[in-house]
């Protein structure tokens, strides 16, 4: 599987953002930068605190602490600590249950976030059932605000549950359909799951040509995803040594960018022992 969908970019957040004072909008838009540029810790810890100085020192509205919270848990999915954010998904998603008409984009927002964390956890059934519930939430909510990044993103992490269950047809299609529409992050995350819904099937020569056809641009949360992709296309071949190069590159991408408890990280390592293992190919 790909790496998953946790953007939180220009238009995620935009209705809640209004709200806000102008102080808060400039502390707001800085951390949000630095979730764009990859600094996930950074993003996190300030999210928290700009909600912390919230309760002490500015109104005591909901506002700024919904979006606080969903800007961190986002981070903390993006950097690979999706299973320690769960339980405040949760807590968050009860919570946005009380906004309505385009507030409702928020509740969204923190709805795919928690997809992402589902599949963090490999609970792909799950991530699938709340993926179905959120693009059916977004039609209804379309003539009010704008969800097409919404749709997308869910949608993107829709094909990775799909993969992770084995259902590598579903999920190409769903990544081909709509890696033509996509922004770059998010078809940073389906030309992944494309490469890996290939592998599933054992099409290794077409997911190897699918890796190699284009250079997504760089997202730090997506480290080591499509060169694990590529070197298990290549372990496909039987091309051992050209896999066991690219499986290296995946681990020390994973490891230099990524959180300790990133289960990428162990995925990339399983992969460079199968292919350091004596014997015949698997």
């Amino acid at each position: 599987m790909g790496f998953i969908g946790t953007v939180w970019g220009r238009e995620r957040g935009r209705w809640a953002r209004d709200q806000l004072t102008p102080s808060q909008a400039v502390v707001y838009d800085r951390l949000r930068d630095l979730f764009e540029v990859g600094e996930y810790e950074e993003a996190e810890v300030g999210a928290r605190a700009f909600a912390a100085a919230s309760r002490r020192f500015w109104d005591r509205g909901p506002v700024v602490e919904w979006l606080a919270g969903a800007l961190a848990t986002a981070a903390a999915i993006a950097h690979g600590r999706g299973a320690e954010v769960l339980a405040e998904l949760d807590a968050l998603i009860a919570d946005l249950e009380r906004t309505t008409g385009a507030g409702r984009a928020l509740l969204l927002d923190v709805r795919v976030n928690r997809v992402a964390a589902l599949l963090v956890q490999g609970r792909y059934t799950e991530a699938e059932a709340e993926a179905g519930g959120i693009l059916r939430a977004a039609t209804r909510l379309a003539h009010l605000t704008k969800v097409w990044e919404i749709e997308l993103t869910t949608l993107a992490n829709l094909a990775a549950a799909l993969c992770g269950q084995g259902r590598y047809e579903e999920a190409e299609a769903i990544a081909r359909g709509n890696l033509p529409r996509a922004p770059a992050g998010t078809a940073a995350t389906l030309h992944s799951v494309l490469v890996s819904s290939l592998n599933g099937q054992c099409r290794h020569e077409e997911a190897l040509t699918e890796a190699r056809r284009l250079t997504p641009l760089w997202v730090r949360a997506g480290s080591g995803a499509l060169d694990i992709g590529t070197a298990t296309a290549l372990l496909g071949l039987g091309r051992r040594s050209e896999a066991e190069a690219t499986a290296r590159q995946a681990l020390d991408a994973c490891e230099q960018f990524l959180h300790p408890i990133h289960p990428r990280i162990q995925k990339a390592r399983t992969l460079l022992s199968r292919i350091t293992a004596d014997g015949p190919l698997a």
